[in-house]
């Protein structure tokens, strides 16, 4: 097997080093904690919580606890309650204004770490304020000190289907030797598996029904099979993705761990013990961990490592709070190779 590559953009030590996030479609996340969810009944709040949200805006939260300077990018009018969340988390953002209001995603979490997510569609997105975000995108992705650029969630109405291709390329033309890193659903990921040339990213985190999407296989019974400790399926459904031009395919399997699949090879990932409190953002900030260590120079195998021991501290907070580098438990995060 061949050793396996350096970081795609490694910083060197002492050299600012700048990830870039792009949220196309923010939100304001909503957690309301319960003992349990009966339908139709009338429920006692034991907490709640309002935090900004949107898969991009998780990253930036994971990347800020890590000390790495971010650039979070997103639709949003300057009195939107979402800027203000946003100031509060400490959060750099730049906001490209857009009429209609942020989105409030809503999730309820039993007390046995089951949540259940209410998500609205976002504000509409006009062509002029879309060729604003991609101007912001592709100068911010092009400053000399940005190594890396996470494009994640779903697209807002009016948006098309196939925007993040259109950005892969325009960010290959402008910044060939950023890393770019996508982790999105449904037909945005249909189309971005549809034009991997050209437009392949250099890691794509989808879970295994987000898997299932990209190779026209029973997303459902990838998960099965990896809760069952066989990983194999899983794995070849990535293989397929890796041959048609994608580098790095991060498979979170929330409880089962993650997979790794690469050109060099392929890895799994257990878990470590953790109490589950909370499941949303934990796969966002998996792939904050795998970008953060691979833009340290890990290998793959440390990367996935990463990856998985950020992913479970996540969902042992609650709401979408990003754990720390002092939150993860790497010791008690196994690695084997497939």
């Amino acid at each position: 097997m061949e050793e396996p590559r350096p970081a795609h953009a490694k910083g060197q030590e002492g050299t600012r080093t700048v990830i870039v996030t792009f949220t196309a479609n923010p939100s304001i996340d909503v957690t309301m904690c319960v003992n349990r969810l009966e339908l139709g009944g009338v429920l006692r709040v034991n907490r709640s919580l309002r935090q900004p949200g949107g898969k991009g805006i998780n990253v930036a939260s994971a990347m800020v606890k890590a000390g790495r300077d971010t650039v979070a990018i997103a639709p949003a009018a300057q009195h939107d309650p979402f800027v203000a969340l946003t100031a509060r988390a400490g959060l750099p953002l730049r906001t490209i204004p857009v009429d209609g209001a942020v989105r409030t995603n809503t999730t309820v979490t039993e007390a046995d770490g089951r949540t259940t997510k209410l998500n609205e569609p976002g504000a509409a997105l006009t062509e002029t304020v879309r060729r604003a975000l991609e101007a912001e995108l592709t100068t911010a992705a092009s400053a000399p000190a940005t190594k890396a650029v996470v494009l994640a969630g779903s697209l807002p109405p009016g948006a098309p289907a196939d925007w993040y291709p259109t950005l892969i390329r325009a960010l290959r033309a402008t910044c060939p030797e950023v890393l770019i890193a996508v982790d999105t659903s449904d037909e945005p990921l249909k189309q971005l598996g549809e034009q991997v040339n050209g437009a392949a990213p250099d890691v794509v985190k989808p879970n295994a029904f987000e898997l299932g999407q990209l190779c026209g296989r029973d997303g459902a019974e990838l998960q099965r099979q990896a809760e069952s400790g066989c990983f194999e399926q899983v794995a070849d459904a990535a293989r397929e993705l890796v041959e048609k031009g994608m580098s790095d395919v991060l498979v979170t399997l929330g409880g089962a761990g993650a997979c790794l699949v690469t050109a060099h090879g392929a890895w799994h990932a257990a878990a470590p013990p953790a109490q589950v409190r909370s499941t949303v953002g934990a796969g966002d900030s998996a792939l904050a961990g795998y970008v953060l260590a691979r833009l340290n120079g890990a290998d793959f195998p440390d990367a996935l490592r990463h990856a998985v021991a950020y992913g479970t501290a996540a969902a042992a907070n609650p709401g979408t709070e990003s754990p720390s580098p002092d939150d993860i438990d790497l010791e008690r995060t196994l690695v084997r190779e497939l």
